[in-house]
């Protein structure tokens, strides 16, 4: 069962990545695109040793929230990808790329609906994220490590990560409370550079 889950995971990021592919897209996008994911990547590294504390999860947030979901989903499932590369591959690389796109997508769809929300909605959105992306993860491990597999099992394997997600919704909290206006500043003003260069 954990491996039809997989590749189900595997056949909907190549969904997102196929849609993006036939997309409308410039190559600064992608350029812009490819560096966000590689600096969201190379935040993961210096806090590997750390449980779940890492800035990746807020930089894809913030991406999604500045420049779509679209590009939040290229950029956390990218990110996801890269960064393994450097810290193992395996089978959780595509729920942690599934997960971390989602991610930048929902960003995204918040912005869209509540497009004036405030920083302290958004530093909800991001501790809310800690737990989602946990639980995500899982499911992964869930249905490929546990048996059975019911409620029960379930519920007892996300109350075995609970401290490990809430260091990672804390870590986002204070990577928002640290870095979060500057970061989206930054990114708007690229915003405003790229659309103003398909203009």
């Amino acid at each position: 069962m954990g491996v039809a889950f997989g590749r189900n995971n595997d056949r909907d990021i190549s969904f997102f990545y196929w849609g993006f592919e036939q997309g409308k897209i410039s190559s600064r996008e992608i350029a812009l695109i490819a560096v966000l994911a590689t600096v969201a990547a190379l935040g993961r590294i210096p806090f590997a040793g750390l449980p779940n504390v890492q800035p990746t999860t807020f930089m894809v947030i913030i991406s999604g929230y500045v420049f779509g979901s679209r590009a939040g989903f290229m950029v956390g499932s990218t990110a996801a990808l890269v960064s393994n590369f450097f810290l193992g591959q395996g089978p959780w690389t595509p729920w942690q790329m599934f997960a971390w796109g989602l991610a930048g997508t929902s960003a995204g769809l918040i912005k869209m609906v509540y497009p004036n929300i405030g920083p302290k909605s958004m530093l909800v959105f991001n501790f809310i994220w800690g737990y989602l992306f946990g639980w995500i993860m899982n499911v992964w491990f869930w249905t490929a490590f546990i048996q059975p597999l019911n409620w029960q099992s379930f519920i007892a394997t996300c109350a075995a990560s609970f401290w490990f997600d809430t260091f990672h919704a804390v870590g986002n909290t204070i990577f928002y409370l640290l870095f979060g206006a500057g970061f989206i500043k930054i990114l708007q003003r690229f915003r405003r550079k790229l659309e103003w260069g398909q203009a």
